[in-house]
């Protein structure tokens, strides 16, 4: 087994997670198996009691797993399926020495942090590293290593400690250190400074790791004699040294690394030069090309609680992205709090108010994300309502399916009272209600959790044909509340359609509007399983409504080239922001500039 170890320094936010899934890529584009394991230094057993605000989105795994957002841009990028033990924490690492304390598995020794944590750590990589996550058969060849936080994290050192002694076990042509660092453009002089770089790599030396390869992370790509100086302080060969600049779109940093030859540098540090093939890109250059060359907008009004900070709603985003890429749009999102939609928010805040209904009224769709807790839920119920009424594309997903319940249940049926028992414990018409297998007294892992079956109840529904109409789908879940079975049959004799649900027939899965353009809530999240050359079905179902495609896409089907053939040659490169279009195509994110959405 070989191990590539990524790191950062100078600052948080640098990209490790992009970079660490782009080496990833770029090694099994040179046809290796590959698989991914995220160190989080922080106490928690897993992320499942974060607040999105706290630290992005909270990612599912098939397994049930509350992860990381990195473990969605390793599975995205390397289309694998990962497991819960994927992601280690100081929690997992602490709780299973404890719990080999309790049994007396140390036979009276006194547990200390060197040995017995830094083992536990040792022992949890090499288990994990050895699973296959791409379907076949057998270990895969490399394992990539990301180490969360940055060198001198007082929280990490267990882990530095712990890696140190691994990359000396493991021997050195199995182990590649790459460190990610910053060489900032001071604007006053324009210079690219190394100094930061040259003190990091001085930190991790000091800590008993020694970098075979440094990233850099710059607006601009590094000058020769900046990289000249950074291999002479830091002990790195310029060979080995890549720049990490701004790029166009987030799919292009493979490409960057490809271009820079990284691959051969990590395939000689592993002694695998014999082995690996040359990478082969065509198919992801083909994408990344295309999505530059877009500029005709498709306007997604994103009506959320966490709207202040779009890595809440990541996986989401990134689904939206690829399903505009094979309908030929840009993606353009109008971010919308939905509390800024009630009537309380005209009298405390017109302008606010006005605002948001100006974007929601001028948008070509309208997504409602998963969420919890009341706060702007009356919001999201106005959005469903308006897009119900006004026959605009609507995609619902967990309490946006639920929230679309609610509306109809109040707008069509007539009972005005309608509620969740979430939002309302003492509402006369629970249409949502707690699920009877889950906990009120412990948060954390008590939700239902993972891939679940949903079957099709009706071939001709819309969701059935997106997915190819099987007779069912395998999606992931992450939900504690539910649309009452009780009720159901009154929703149905009014009109809503419930098109898929679980095997027992009483947990609604999918909703449609029948009579509707394009109307669907899940109490899953397809956007899970999205993936860059296989958007998920309900994403492109919604984005191809919003861009008159849909009747197309259902009796044809989907394109399968995705987009990539054909008709883009003459397509200009602008980008659009809340509708005002700028030059150079430019996505925001990690190695992009601009305000625009990453990819």
């Amino acid at each position: 087994m070989k191990y590539v170890l990524v790191t950062g320094g100078v600052v948080s936010g640098l990209g490790k997670g992009v970079t660490a899934s782009s080496i990833g890529l770029i090694l099994k584009a040179c046809g290796l198996r590959v698989t991914s394991i995220k160190i989080d230094p922080y106490l928690n057993t897993d992320a499942g009691t974060m607040s999105p605000f706290e630290h992005g989105e909270v990612y599912v795994l098939d397994d049930g797993g509350e992860v990381d957002l990195d473990l969605g841009n390793y599975e995205r990028f390397l289309d694998i399926k990962l497991t819960r033990d994927n992601n280690i924490t100081t929690g997992k690492i602490y709780q299973s020495v404890i719990d080999k304390e309790r049994r007396g598995d140390y036979l009276g020794k006194t547990v200390q942090v060197v040995p017995h944590i830094t083992d536990a750590i040792q022992e949890w990589i090499e288990r994990v590293a050895v699973i296959p996550v791409d379907g076949k058969e057998g270990p895969p060849d490399v394992c990539v290593i990301e180490l969360g936080g940055t060198i001198g994290d007082i929280e990490s050192m267990p882990f530095i400690e712990a890696l140190g002694q691994f990359s000396y076990r493991v021997g050195a042509g199995n182990f590649c250190l790459i460190h990610v660092s910053l060489v900032p453009v001071l604007s006053v002089v324009g210079e690219q400074k190394t100094k930061p770089t040259q003190h990091s790599v001085r930190g991790l030396r000091s800590l008993g790791l020694t970098p075979n390869i440094l990233a850099c992370r710059s607006t601009t790509e590094l000058d020769e004699n900046v990289m000249e100086k950074i291999s002479r302080f830091c002990h790195v060969p310029v060979d080995n040294i890549i720049t990490l600049y701004d790029v166009s779109n987030i799919w292009r940093i493979p490409l960057l690394l490809r271009d820079q030859k990284a691959h051969e540098a990590i395939l000689r540090v592993l002694n695998l030069k014999g082995v690996a093939r040359e990478p082969a890109l065509g198919e992801w250059t083909s994408r990344a090309e295309l999505c530059d060359k877009l500029h005709e907008p498709v306007r997604v009004a994103m009506v959320g609680k966490y709207t202040g900070l779009s890595d809440a709603y990541l996986s989401v985003l990134k689904a939206l992205v690829h399903a505009s890429v094979p309908c030929h749009r840009k993606l353009c999102i109008d971010w919308i709090a939905a509390g800024d939609l009630e009537c309380e928010t005209a009298k405390e805040n017109l302008d606010n108010y006005k605002k948001a209904w100006k974007l929601l009224k001028g948008a070509d769709a309208i997504l409602v994300p998963g969420g919890f807790g009341d706060r702007g839920v009356e919001g999201k119920i106005l959005a469903a309502r308006y897009a119900r009424e006004n026959r605009i594309p609507f995609l619902g997903i967990c309490l946006g399916m639920q929230i679309a319940v609610i509306e109809f249940a109040r707008s069509i049926v007539g009972l005005l009272d309608a509620n969740s028992t979430e939002f309302d414990p003492n509402t006369q018409n629970p249409c949502v209600i707690f699920m009877p297998e889950g906990s009120k007294t412990h948060m954390g892992g008590t939700m239902r959790l993972g891939s679940r079956r949903t079957y099709f109840q009706a071939a001709d529904c819309k969701s059935a044909k997106l997915y190819g109409n099987q007779s069912f789908v395998d999606e992931r879940h992450r939900h504690r509340y539910e649309v009452n079975p009780d009720m159901v049959q009154q929703f149905e004799n009014a009109g809503l359609s419930f098109t898929g649900k679980d095997e027992s027939g009483r947990r609604m899965e999918i909703v449609e509007l029948p009579n509707h353009p394009y109307f669907v809530g899940v109490q899953f999240h397809p956007e899970f399983k999205s993936r860059p050359g296989k958007p998920s079905a309900l994403f492109l179902g919604l984005i191809a409504a919003a861009t008159g495609q849909l009747e197309t896409f259902l009796k044809k089907g989907v394109p399968k080239t995705w987009g990539l053939s054909n008709g883009t040659s003459g397509l200009k490169s602008h980008r659009y922001v809340n509708g005002s279009k700028l030059a150079n195509g430019s996505l925001d994110g990690i190695y992009s500039k601009g305000n625009g959405i990453h990819v």
